[in-house]
């Protein structure tokens, strides 16, 4: 049996091919593995993220490739269409972290009536959350229009989530106001809704492109919303916190000039604009960190006890997902063809920000 995998050049992401893997047919599958077809996957400017990173942060080492190519992970869903696992059925529904490729075989282990990981040796060494698998066969928040929603979102939305918890508990470093960049970008204006939400007077400041500035104003989120080049008009006499998903150097530098001392927090959190620098001069005010994610899950983990993060993601989902009909045009891909075009599409900025990419390598 064979797997079509999509795979790009780990030293040029302009560069991408189709390749086709073996796979074992279901009677050669060893015990308790899993074989999965991968049904459909979202696809958004965080994948890239992935690529961007995927040296640095172990995504290259998920998903196999040949060598100098490397298989982007992506959130999604897939259908068992085999198993040796005595816990798992055929026809069953599975949603988490897959490659981009048509199948995926799954080492089952740790399986519950939620949700099981794979236990593949070579799938370990990074966050527990990129090896898990939730079992939703049958949940109407996983299935058509939600489902689309679950994919393209809910992995955003929990870093959005871990964000604005990790910022009011260190009460905003002091500041008044909250600078997010990329703003049209999903996991910005989640971050802004819950910021919104807050209502602590604690001000949401969106920084964007002029071509988006239209349709983050839409979003009713920011308490105002800026272009990139005039931020320099920004008042410069009160704190503020810098959340980044633009990865930009020299907006990076640019910001921390105009505020100098008053920028009390600066958060490196994605790759957006791809134009980091990696030899950046010493800034004025906080010193840029990353905010890395499974620090901020194993921490709430352990003080608010088992089920507490799932159970406060839960509630905080349940305010964004209806606003999503409003805020996000699904688009939906199918066939090798149609993957690459929304793959450089994504990687060259050409994605309108109210669009959502779910794909299928399957025709």
């Amino acid at each position: 049996m064979l797997s079509t995998d999509f795979v790009v050049a780990r030293n040029d992401l302009q560069q991408s091919t189709v390749i086709e893997t073996q796979l074992p047919d279901a009677a050669a599958l060893p015990d308790e593995a899993l074989l999965v077809k991968v049904t459909r996957f979202a696809f958004t400017a965080n994948n890239i993220t992935y690529a961007v990173m995927g040296d640095v942060l172990k995504y290259w080492q998920l998903f196999s490739a040949p060598d100098g190519f490397g298989n982007i992970p992506v959130w999604g869903f897939g259908e068992v269409i085999a198993s040796k696992h005595p816990g798992v059925s055929e026809g069953e529904t599975l949603f988490g972290y897959f490659p981009m490729a048509t199948h995926l075989v799954i080492e089952a282990a740790d399986v519950s009536k939620r949700g099981l990981r794979d236990g593949a040796a070579h799938r370990q060494g990074v966050a527990p959350v990129y090896n898990a698998y939730a079992r939703v066969s049958g949940d109407p928040a996983f299935e058509g229009r939600q489902g689309h929603y679950q994919a393209l979102l809910r992995p955003l939305f929990m870093l959005s989530f871990l964000v604005d918890d990790f910022l009011a508990e260190s009460e905003f470093y002091g500041a008044k106001s909250v600078m997010l960049s990329s703003a049209s970008s999903k996991t910005a204006y989640g971050l802004a809704h819950l910021l919104h939400a807050r209502g602590n007077g604690i001000k949401v400041i969106g920084l964007t492109s002029a071509g988006n500035t239209a349709f983050v104003k839409s979003l009713g989120c920011y308490d105002e919303v800026v272009t990139y080049d005039s931020v320099n008009a920004l008042p410069a006499d009160k704190g503020v916190a810098f959340v980044d998903m633009a990865g930009s150097s020299s907006l990076r530098e640019q910001l921390h000039r105009h505020f100098g001392d008053q920028m009390k927090y600066s958060g490196r959190i994605g790759l957006t604009h791809r134009s980091s620098s990696p030899d950046e001069p010493e800034l004025p005010g906080a010193k840029p960190t990353w905010f890395f994610v499974p620090d901020q899950i194993r921490k709430r983990a352990k003080e608010w006890g088992p089920g507490g993060v799932d159970k406060r993601f839960g509630a905080a989902w349940s305010g964004f997902a209806p606003r999503l009909d409003q805020w996000v045009k699904v688009s939906e891909s199918l066939g090798p063809t149609a993957v690459q075009r929304a793959y450089l599409d994504t990687l060259n900025g050409r994605v309108p920000p109210d669009q959502g990419l779910i794909l299928s390598l399957s025709e």
